[in-house]
């Protein structure tokens, strides 16, 4: 696949949609060419916008194959050929959903455009031909993210845990799975038990222990966790707890605690004031600028956070003008806000009511979202202070000869395990709460339909014997 450049990577694939026109004659061979493909997303029966998923047509008792050429009909009576005959009835289905005109058959479908070239050589070599098309009115294309290597990968997978995004939406991988690393790195930092995470990744990578072997695909995720951990940790000057072994380079949790909190609820503001700039760009793409001036995922709502974390910053730090134009930029986010919201009511009295209930819960949400993010501090502190009564408990048994020293020993090892495992299931949970409920809630306001192009493993005639 041919590289992409970093501003084609922030949007999802191209899609183009398409038609394959084939002789009649020619249109099984053309299907085992679309399935060895595997590029073309075809339309169902009830249209370009119904799903292409083709598990209803599989044998439930073998996994479908197609052979390159269609095989006897003593062939697929074999019980070891099941495979085959399975492919056989997809055929027919996705056949069933052809448009025929004489001699030419048709069916419609999306292709990403960098396979629209290749694969259209590949048909002409049957008499066929991939047909570029205008989109439908009012269907937006498939959306595929890209999954170019392990990283982009893992990294692609945290979006679409939480969904598809709309085709017309940013592709919000990267950004997604580098602000996770971050909150989780908050919420567990320690130098000891982030390398042990980078470890746990290395094995997934290498697939070990083998039990595990099906997450092997996260293991940038974890990697990239436990790198910020280190770095978290290294500021926090934790290393299995409050050891002393390293430095406090910025500061130590349970003696600041309302610092911490306080950097929490900024990363959180920051955090927010990103969202609100891509949910304005995917607004702005998906219904143009009104879409973005007037939503409260978008530039309204964005003004209104803007303008009240400036009355905050001028409050705590007495700047009267500061306060002022804050006030002024909520106020004018609110009643932007409010002209969308009621343009999408009834009009009237019910709508003004409705107008106002919904500006207020939004009001109050961005309040609440804010506040969410002080959880960094929250279960920073608590693995600090885990680690900080193992330590304790540690030492404390350590000054009792040679047999307190080894239930010393015993203690560190066994209360880091405990610590390490709650601490980073709760994170790791957490990180993700506040990425899809505070942040994604933002950035997206409805789900796109997933590319499923239809594929099947294709086996050339030496490997279909009768």
């Amino acid at each position: 696949m041919a590289s992409v450049s970093w501003s084609e990577a922030l949007f999802p694939v191209p899609m183009q949609r398409v038609a394959v026109v084939v002789p009649r004659t020619a249109e099984r061979d053309a299907m085992a060419c679309l399935a060895e493909a595997g590029c073309v997303d075809l339309d169902r029966a009830g249209g370009p916008g119904s799903p292409g998923d083709t598990s209803s047509y599989q044998d439930p008792q073998a996994r479908a194959a197609l052979a390159a050429t269609a095989p006897a009909p003593s062939v697929l009576q074999q019980a070891r050929h099941a495979d085959l005959l399975a492919g056989e009835r997809e055929v027919t289905a996705r056949l069933g959903d052809a448009v025929r005109r004489g001699d030419v058959a048709a069916l419609a479908g999306w292709c990403p455009r960098a396979e629209v070239g290749p694969l259209g050589a590949r048909l002409a070599a049957l008499g066929g031909a991939l047909v570029p098309m205008a989109p439908p009115r009012g269907i937006d294309p498939p959306t595929a993210l890209r999954h170019t290597g392990p990283v982009r990968g893992a990294c692609s997978s945290l979006v679409t845990t939480y969904g598809t995004p709309p085709y017309p939406d940013l592709d919000p991988s990267w950004a997604a799975a580098a602000l996770y690393a971050v909150m989780f790195g908050m919420m567990f930092g320690d130098v000891g038990h982030g390398a042990l995470l980078l470890l746990a990744a290395l094995g997934l990578a290498v697939r070990r222990p083998r039990r595990l072997a099906a997450w092997q695909g996260v293991w940038p995720l974890v990697a990239a966790a436990g790198a910020l951990s280190i770095v978290a940790g290294l500021a926090y000057g934790e290393f299995f707890g409050p050891t002393g072994v390293l430095p406090v380079l910025w500061l130590a949790p349970l003696h600041a605690p309302v610092r911490l909190l306080l950097s929490a609820v900024v990363v959180g503001a920051v955090l927010l004031l990103l969202a609100y700039g891509a949910g304005a760009v995917n607004r702005w793409r998906e219904r143009g600028l009104s879409g973005a001036l007037y939503s409260l995922s978008g530039i309204a709502g964005g003004s209104v956070f803007l303008g009240l974390a400036a009355v905050a910053t001028g409050a705590v730090g007495h700047l009267t003008w500061l306060v002022a134009v804050g006030a002024a930029v909520a106020v004018g986010g609110v009643l932007l806000a409010a002209v969308g919201l009621y343009a999408g009511t009834g009009r009237g009295l019910s709508g003004l009511l409705q107008t106002g209930v919904q500006l207020f819960d939004g009001v109050v949400r961005i309040l609440s979202n804010v506040v969410s993010f002080a959880r960094l501090a929250a279960f920073g502190l608590t693995h600090a202070a885990l680690g900080a009564v193992v330590w304790s408990g540690t030492t404390a048994f350590a000054r009792h000869g040679p047999a307190g020293l080894l239930g010393a020993v015993v203690l560190f090892v066994v209360g880091n395990v405990l610590v390490f495992a709650l601490e980073a299931l709760v994170a790791g949970v957490q990180a993700l709460r506040l990425e899809y409920f505070e942040l994604f809630s933002r950035v997206f306001e409805g789900q796109g339909r997933p590319f499923r192009p239809w594929r099947l493993p294709v086996r050339r005639s030496s490997e279909v014997v009768p």
